[in-house]
This record gives structure tokens, sequence and C-alpha cells, in this order.
């Protein structure tokens, strides 16, 4: 058949192409990912903390000049009897306090203008060379410390107010650059975050590709196993219906044939016997008798042969009577001592049913005979459920630890039973030995081979 040479494609390496595609997606978007978090990292680390800390100094410096301020404003409104050097103690710790939130804050802020941070510092520094001097200048009641008043008034008061201006605009541009920062990494997520959806889309649609070729290819193998099995199932009816053809053939001939010489030749030994008795020839007459004695013999095993290979009486009496004709021989044949029980209720199957039955009672009995070594054996045939039921069981060496299960025999009893519908198990005893089940439904109808 043509359908039998069509060679179907393998699925392996359109598998394996899909596979390595989304393994390189894999990788590559890993590669791509884990980048964009270390930049993500990278900006939250380096920039967005870097902000935070330097606007926490920012607004350390704004405080250190609003304490600056409060403290002027008392010098100027002269409420307490203090002289203007007693203010120098306050001052310096002012002073330090500034000059540190500086330094910290001028080694965080890298998006200030390069000359923002120098401006301030020498403004800063300005200033307090000029407090210093007022403060030294100034006498407790007298035109020096009047003349330090207003220059507090008119001079320092404003430059202040000029610094405190200068840290206000870099507050603002520092939180402007936080924010920018901010964005960016937001901008980064999004992208990761947009990218895992395209890539868990473009994987669902690899596999969802994938998963229809398997099941594509599926079809197609499922559909040649089909096949297969349909040519294998009546390749396997052909090579019974040859079989038993051929052993009905034989079993006629060995009849037929064989039996009529056989019967001939006993016929012609005891004509013969009969004359040389009238004669007297004691000698003659006793070597045809042993002649017609081993013809009769022969003969019987022939027929005996014959209705092993194709017994007529299955024909003529079903399958319950060739069993209890066929044991005997077997006993007889082989010296297996064999226990049969048959059903409490007999029953019937068709004759294209029964010589599958009877050909695996015979080959359940060969096995034992040759691989046993179980001097015993027992038949069971019931009826349970609606399933006639064959069991053959001996107290043999059992099955094997890891039966291949590819015997020619087990494999023709197995064929056979799936043939009449039927199942076949090979199970161990309860007590040891092998024990084959054929199970088969009584309503079962095959065809005649």
């Amino acid at each position: 058949m043509q359908a039998g040479n069509e060679r179907v494609p393998s699925p392996t390496p359109a598998l394996l192409g899909g596979l390595s595609v989304a393994l390189l997606a894999v990788v590559i978007y890993s590669v791509y990912t884990s980048h964009q978090l270390a930049t993500m990292r990278d900006l939250q680390e380096r920039l967005v903390d870097r902000y935070r800390r330097a606007s926490l100094q920012l607004l350390r410096i704004q405080d250190n000049l609003n304490e600056l301020a409060l403290a002027m404003r008392d010098m100027l409104d002269r409420n307490e009897p203090y002289p203007l050097a007693a203010w120098s103690a306050p001052l310096g710790r002012i002073r330090r306090d500034l000059d540190d939130a500086l330094r910290s804050e001028a080694a965080l802020d890298s998006s200030a203008p390069p000359d923002a941070g120098a401006q301030v510092t020498s403004s800063l520094a300005q200033f307090w060379s000029a407090f210093d001097r007022a403060l030294e200048q100034s006498r407790p009641g007298g035109d020096a410390e009047r003349e330090a008043l207003r220059q507090i008034r008119d001079s320092l008061q404003p430059r202040r107010d000029a610094i405190a201006s200068q840290i206000a605009r870099r507050l603002v541009h520092n939180n402007e650059a936080g924010q920018r920062a901010a964005q960016q990494v937001a901008g980064i997520h999004a992208r990761v975050q947009r990218n895992a959806y395209l890539f868990l889309a473009a994987m669902l649609a690899l596999i969802l590709f994938t998963g229809t070729l398997a099941i594509v290819f599926n079809r197609r193998l499922f559909h040649r196993i089909t096949e297969l099995s349909a040519q294998r199932s009546t390749l396997s009816r052909r090579l019974i219906t040859a079989q038993e053809e051929t052993l009905r053939s034989v079993s006629r001939e060995l009849h037929d044939e064989f039996g009529q010489i056989l019967t001939a030749i006993g016929l012609m030994a005891r004509r013969t016997g009969r004359q040389a008795a009238a004669r007297q020839d004691t000698e003659l007459a006793d070597g045809l008798a042993e002649l017609q004695s081993v013809a009769q013999e022969a003969l019987d095993k022939v027929r005996g042969l014959s209705q092993s290979l194709q017994p007529v009486i299955l024909q003529e009496s079903g399958l319950l009577a060739t069993v209890g004709w066929y044991l005997p021989v077997v006993e007889r044949q082989t010296g297996l001592d064999i226990h049969y029980t048959p059903p409490a209720h007999g029953f019937d199957l068709p004759a294209a049913s029964a010589i599958h039955v009877f050909r695996v009672l015979q080959e359940a009995l060969n096995n034992v005979v040759r691989h046993s070594g179980s001097p015993t054996a027992e038949v069971r045939i019931r009826r349970d459920a609606g399933h006639a039921i064959l069991e053959v069981e001996d107290a043999g060496r059992g099955l094997p630890a890891a039966p291949s299960g590819s015997g020619v025999g087990l494999a023709g009893m197995r064929e056979r039973a799936r043939l009449i519908g039927g199942s076949l198990d090979l199970l161990s005893a309860p007590l040891g030995g092998t024990l084959v089940r054929l199970k088969l439904p009584l309503a079962a109808q095959p065809e005649p081979l």
C-alpha cells in the first residue's frame, strides 16, 4: 500500500529550533533587563539618593542662615544688655556647622553649576570676614558699637539675605534635578515593564506555535500509528488464518492419507497373519501380529496428532468437550499432572472464538512443560459477569524479574485474545509460579477465519 511507504517527517528539528529561539530570546532579554535594572539601580543610588541627601544639607544651611538672621536681629534690637563681642560663641557654632554643611553639600550635589558652590563659599567668607571686623571694632556704648550695628544692619543683613537666596535657588535646582532623575528611573521602569509584557507575549506566541506544531505532528503520527495498527491487525488475522488453514490441511492429510495408509497396513498384516496361521507358520504369524500392533499404535498417535492440530470435536461438540478430551492427552504425552475445574454452568462460544481459546490453552500448557519446571498445572474455566475466563496456573519458577514479553508464543496468545475482543494477563500466582488468564466477553462474535 502506498500509505505504508509514506514517511512522516519528524517534528524534532522544528521543536529544537523553537526551543533554541526561545532560549536565545531568554538570554538576550535577561542581559537587556539586567542592564536596565543596573542602570535604574545606579540612578537610584547615584542620583536620587544623592539629590535627597544634598537637599537635606541645603535645608541644614538654610536653618543655619535662619539662626544667623535671628541672631543679627537680636543684636540690632539691643533688648539684651550684652555687648556685641558676647555673640562670638553662638556665631562661631553657627559658622562651623554652616561650613560643614557646605562641604557636605558640595561633595553630594553634582548637578549644580561648577561655580555655584564657589560663589556661596566666597560670599560666606566675605560675610564672616566683615562680621569679624565689626565685632573686633565694637566697644560697648561707644561710637564703634553704633558703627558695628550700622554695618550689621546696612551691609551684613543684605549679604546674608543674598546668600540665603543663592541657597534657595540651589535647593530648587537640586529638587528639580532629583525630579528629573526620578522621572528617568520611572522611564526605565516603564520600559522594563513594557519589554517584560512584550517578552511574555512573544514567549506565549512561541509556545503557542511550538505547541500547535507538536499537536499537528502528533496527530499525523497518531494517524500513522492507527493505520499501522490496522494493517498489523489485518496482517495478524491473515497470518492466524493461514496458520489455521495450514494446521487444518496437515490435520486432514494426517487423518486421511496417513491414517488410511496405516489402516491398510494393519488390515494387510491381519489378513496375512490369518494366512500364516492357516499354514501353521507360527513365527510369521507372530511377526505380523506385532506389525499390526505397531501400525495400530502409529494410527492412534497420528489421529491424536491430527486432533491436536485441528480437533474435529471442537466443531462438533464445542470448547468444553474439547478441553475435557485434550487435557488427558497432554497428561499422557508429557507426564504433566493437570487438575481441571470446569465451569459450574456450561456455555457456548462461537467456533471462531473457541479455536482461539483452545490455541491459548495449548500454548499455555506448552509453556508450563517447557519453561516452568512445574510437575502440576491447574486449568480453570468459569463464567463471571458476562465474561468467559480461562486460567492456566503452574507452581514453577514464576515470572522473570524483568519479563520482556517479546516471545513469539506470548505475542500470538495476546493477538488471539485481541482478535476475539478479550484480554490476556500474565501474572504471578499467589503461591508462586505463573498464572495465565484469558478473559473474553461472551457476546463477542468475531468474523470467521
